[in-house]
């Protein structure tokens, strides 16, 4: 009796790679890249920002703000009012400490600009930036 099965020619079609565990890297890496990945929260309304010739790129991770040029503060897709600009601050300063960013219309009185600016200060915000655009040259 011999240990080793000698080879038929009905067994030379059963020869094949087995790609499985192939499958099972890539399913894991694309689970660690789409959990890793960090996304950024828009605010929901599109602004028409002012220019500015300091203007500088800020960090993913903040607290977007919007104010409308009818003076509406808009907050991941929803109304929230000068009222909730507060509640936000403090809700999201909670999980991280993360900088305020305000994206203003170039339209909306600055007056409005100062409110949400202090409703944020007073909801705890150390760092308030305004977004604008990057002036062309």
């Amino acid at each position: 009796m011999s240990r080793f099965r000698e080879m038929t020619s009905e067994d030379s079609g059963d020869v094949g790679i087995d790609i499985s565990p192939l499958i099972d890297c890539v399913f894991i890496l694309l689970i660690f890249f789409i959990v890793t990945t960090t996304f950024v929260e828009e605010t929901g309304v599109e602004v028409n920002k002012p220019q500015a010739a300091s203007s500088v790129q800020l960090e993913k991770t903040s607290i977007l703000l919007a104010l409308t040029e009818k003076g509406e503060v808009v907050y991941g897709g929803r109304e929230i009012g000068f009222s909730g600009i507060q509640q936000v601050v403090k809700r999201e300063l909670q999980k991280e400490e993360v900088p305020v960013i305000i994206q203003v219309d170039s339209a909306a009185p600055s007056g409005l600009l100062i409110r949400v600016y202090d409703e944020a200060k007073l909801g705890g915000a150390t760092t308030i930036n305004v977004a604008t655009r990057r002036q062309s040259s």
